[in-house]
């Protein structure tokens, strides 16, 4: 496989692209044509038009966010259908039973083998890969993101990645055709890495899924919980244990890892009979491990909802409920009050907000106020994420977004997708 260098470039030149039809719309096939990708990162304004399009092409070109501007004589024509409708039987439809026995059974020597999380240098163009949708998700076998994807797309081909932009990479290359990645928790708050990555790449929010997080304290067979000398997990399964692990292992210290089912796999690999995980029950199952403890979380209520991402937007629609996500720049030397019309432009059409973010505005952190003269004032700059429940098929959300693009010197809409109305349970059995 050609190796990808780490430092990723946003031109990415004779990348090889399938022609796909609505009816194959999962899969992607390669074939000999050499086209021409560049990613636009710069600030785009837009204005919407009375309605939404009934094509792909209609909504791309109101919404202005396309994924990749490729340049390509022969793919001029747009997917339609089958996307919609297959993230909605997730989203608010019954879909089945779901498995979320993720990880294919490989066997070497005699045993079963794991797959192996993407790496900057596995990002390479992906060949024919046949019908089956593949996802990407950051972790290993057993992270609670596995199971997200499983949700999302069930009996689909997940890919783990050992890092959020390795997810994000590995749609835009082809290698995977959907990412399902965490952007908050109802505990530990928003991850803010996947939303400044939501701005740097263009990919487009499809869906979202939300997962109760059920956690489990794991340790090798025989090992009592009076014997650990350390626990290991990520800081958010920490936070989130932090007062049933005072309690199970007042003596451990307590220490952070990238990933909770990796800490699990960590200790099996290296047989650490003192340290301890906090990592799911399929982990435990994975790994070999036994578990000390079940359901350790502080707080039952402790749900992680996970983003769908993928190359191409779903078509808005007003016949179940939509959830539009966008993000934007306040005006130059207008600072954060802009934030207050931006509300008011909501507001006055009964929009319904249920997430507003604030980032660190990259090209421009600080905003210099005076003339010098007697001392300057700096403030700082941000960009801003809304969720507001509304389609973008909707007048009254489009009539909002161009209230806004008056204030803001940039806007993009991320997504408008289907709101998972799915109901969850705290029990082990709707977890890992």
């Amino acid at each position: 496989m050609q190796a990808l260098s780490p430092a990723f470039s946003c031109d990415i030149k004779s990348l090889t692209q399938t022609n796909l039809t609505a009816k194959n719309a999962r899969s992607s096939h390669v074939n000999g044509k050499r086209v021409s990708v560049r990613c636009s990162y710069g600030s785009e304004s837009f204005r919407f038009p009375n309605g939404v399009g009934s094509s792909r092409a209609d909504w791309q070109s109101s919404c202005a966010i396309l994924a990749s501007k490729v340049a390509s004589a022969e793919n001029s024509s747009s997917i339609t259908g089958g996307l919609a409708d297959q993230v909605a039987a997730v989203n608010g439809h019954s879909n089945g039973s779901v498995n979320l026995s993720l990880v294919p059974s490989e066997t070497k020597n005699g045993k079963h083998g794991l797959v192996q999380p993407l790496t900057n240098t596995d990002l390479s163009p992906a060949p024919s890969h046949g019908s089956t949708l593949r996802v990407a998700y950051q972790g290993v076998p057993g992270a609670y993101s596995e199971a997200a994807a499983g949700k999302a797309y069930p009996n689909s081909e997940a890919i783990p990645c050992d890092q959020f932009d390795v997810a994000f990479q590995a749609v835009e290359l082809w290698i995977a055709d959907r990412a399902v990645l965490p952007v908050e928790n109802s505990l530990g708050g928003s991850i803010h890495r996947n939303y400044d990555l939501l701005l740097r790449h263009r990919l487009h929010i499809v869906g979202e899924v939300q997962i109760p997080v059920h956690h489990c304290l794991l340790a090798l067979p025989g090992v009592r919980a009076d014997c650990i000398a350390r626990v290991i997990s990520h800081p958010q399964a920490l936070a989130q244990t932090e007062g049933s692990l005072n309690k199970l292992t007042p003596k451990a210290a307590i220490e952070a890892f990238h990933d909770t089912a990796a800490a699990a796999e960590y200790i099996a690999a290296n047989n650490l009979h003192d340290t301890a995980a906090v990592a799911s029950a399929r982990a435990a199952e994975l790994y070999g491990l036994q578990i000390l403890a079940d359901g350790i979380q502080d707080d039952a209520g402790n749900v992680t909802r996970f983003l769908m991402l993928a190359r191409d937007p779903i078509i808005p629609r007003t016949d179940r409920p939509f959830k539009t996500s966008i993000v934007f720049a306040a005006q130059e030397h207008q600072g954060t009050s802009v934030l207050f019309k931006v509300l008011s432009a909501f507001a006055f059409r009964n929009i319904s907000l249920t997430k507003i973010e604030s980032r660190p505005h990259h090209n421009c952190p600080l905003r210099v106020v005076g003339d010098g003269s007697v001392g300057t004032k700096k403030h700082f700059e941000y960009t801003f994420y809304v969720d507001f429940e509304a389609s973008m098929a909707e007048a009254r959300a489009q009539n909002a977004l161009a209230e806004v693009q008056e204030y803001t010197s940039f806007l993009r809409v991320l997504g408008s997708y289907p709101m998972d109305m799915s109901p969850w349970s705290t029990l082990p059995s709707e977890d890992v």
